[in-house]
């Protein structure tokens, strides 16, 4: 599972960072994983995880499907990268204040401490059954956005640059979009929130292979699969008498590798 996951993230971050031109991108700014999180932390409030062992991942890929539907509608109309970057951070901040909200009417601390361990992150306990239920929606979005390559090569040269070579701007968008809230919504409805992977992954790669988007597409699918294992193996070392979980290490890895992101952009920033 963690090799699905991973590549999925590193995969959907390399695709938005190419079609938002902005290597801070991360598959978290459309909103998915903030509403998958939303999902489950509700199945755990209302106990559904205690009737049934797939309430919380399917719980979590309905609040993800439904928050793509709210992408669309806000951002649809006009297509602009703008509208959607606002719209998903809209949709992401909502749904981080129900998580809050969720969390503060806990039943029980027993709840509440799920709740917090699965906004964590963690592969642990993680089945066949589990890796069955993802695989499909994964399959899917990886088809997607290794379909947008050549349509994210011709938007690094601009907007009308792109148009001027046959592109359909408004269509890559939501090839992306869609194939991104189809991959991550899945992982995370089996992982939990596992963050940075999808930032810090295609920025390594980018500095290996190039800054051509389409020629990271593949590598930061291999990359992620290979870090997101790495760090999961590294929480099962025994340090104390806690398991470190995946999401608490991917976040120490991936803040300072954010910070020095932005130092060295920071004239393009500015």
């Amino acid at each position: 599972i963690g090799i699905w996951a991973g590549a999925s993230l590193g995969l959907s971050g390399a695709a938005l960072q190419g079609l938002l031109r902005n290597p801070l991108a991360d598959p978290g700014i459309i909103g998915i994983s903030a509403s998958a999180g939303l999902g489950a932390v509700t199945a755990i409030y209302l106990g559904l995880s205690t009737l049934w062992i797939f309430a919380i991942p399917v719980m979590a890929m309905a609040f993800a499907f439904v928050s793509i539907v709210l992408l669309f509608a806000l951002a649809s109309r006009d297509g602009r990268v703008l509208t959607l970057i606002l719209s998903g951070i809209g949709i992401s901040s909502l749904a981080t204040a129900c998580i809050s909200l969720v969390m503060n009417f806990a039943p029980t601390p027993m709840s509440l401490r799920d709740m917090v361990f699965w906004l964590m992150g963690s592969l642990d306990n993680r089945t066949t059954e589990d890796l069955l239920m993802m695989l499909p929606f994964v399959l899917t979005g990886w088809v997607l956005l290794a379909s947008v390559g050549r349509g994210l090569n011709a938007l690094a040269l601009g907007e009308d640059a792109a148009h001027s070579l046959g592109i359909n701007l408004n269509r890559l968008r939501w090839l992306v979009v869609l194939g991104t809230a189809l991959s991550v919504g899945a992982t995370v409805a089996v992982c939990g929130t596992i963050a940075f992977i999808g930032l810090v992954v295609p920025h390594i790669m980018r500095a290996i292979f190039g800054s051509e988007p389409r020629n990271i597409l593949l590598p930061s699918a291999i990359g992620g699969a290979i870090l997101l294992t790495l760090a999961d193996i590294a929480t099962r070392l025994p340090v104390g008498h806690t398991q470190l979980r995946l999401g608490v290490l991917t976040a120490f890895i991936g803040a300072p590798v954010f910070l020095y992101i932005i130092y060295r952009a920071r004239e393009t920033i500015r």
